[in-house]
């Protein structure tokens, strides 16, 4: 193992995406060393980052692939301060229609992932007692949607993953918490018409949506805090029925 860089490092999954993208230069901007994983979008490091970039190519659902990059990680840099799950997908259907296979796709990346990079993230962040990981969870886990079972019932599980993990890593100074984006322009809602994004900007009380840029500084700034896990950080202005 190299002896630990000076600079903190940061793991993030699905950096290929819009939201992944914008992460990746928050934290670049913020001076930490950021690892960005992709599977089959290729990714390319933003010109705004003083340090180089380091690209891993990585399905997040096989173990076997999971477990040496973090490794590499661990040998390379000498430390992991932060995990940004933030790899997704969606296979929105109604559930009379969902197939099988598309509720297990989106189980797999959305909710196995996450675990399997967790679990992964620990072994160093256990050894050294400090580290943080950050859940890309959604509102659509807390009140969920028509035609959106699968994903719904992924990031829930990813509100629970959340909450039991951080009881489970405090005694050892480690901080999970999860962060609901809000409703975001990225490529995974770019088939929306100019009015099904305007009935989404009008079920958030500022008749707004949300900023890529404002979500990605904010994990920044959360990855850098000391005294906060456990928690559910829901960045728009939405409210659930029941809060």
């Amino acid at each position: 193992m190299n002896p630990p860089t000076s600079n903190p490092v940061v793991v993030i999954t699905g950096a290929a995406g819009g939201l992944g993208r914008a992460l990746v230069d928050a934290f670049a901007r913020a001076g930490w060393q950021v690892v960005a994983t992709w599977h089959r979008s290729t990714f390319t490091a933003p010109q705004s980052a003083t340090i180089p970039v380091w690209p891993r190519q990585l399905d997040v659902t096989r173990p076997a692939e999971v477990g040496p990059v973090f490794e590499q990680v661990w040998a390379q840099f000498g430390r992991l301060d932060a995990l940004i799950n933030n790899a997704g997908i969606a296979r929105d259907s109604l559930v009379a229609h969902l197939s099988a296979a598309a509720w297990q796709e989106v189980l797999e990346v959305n909710l196995k992932g996450a675990f399997l990079c967790s679990q992964a993230a620990l072994r160093p962040m256990l050894e050294q007692r400090a580290g943080h990981i950050v859940n890309i969870a959604s509102f659509g886990g807390r009140v969920g949607r028509a035609g959106q079972a699968n994903y719904a019932a992924s990031k829930a599980g990813l509100l629970g993953l959340t909450q039991a993990l951080a009881r489970e890593s405090g005694p050892h100074n480690v901080q999970v918490n999860a962060v609901l984006p809000g409703f975001l322009h990225t490529p995974l809602v770019g088939t929306l018409t100019e009015e099904q994004l305007a009935t989404h900007a009008a079920s958030n009380t500022l008749g707004r949506l949300n900023n890529l840029d404002e979500v990605a500084r904010f994990v920044a700034f959360l990855a850098q805090m000391k005294n906060v896990s456990g928690q559910l950080f829901q960045l728009d202005s939405r409210i659930a029925p029941w809060s």
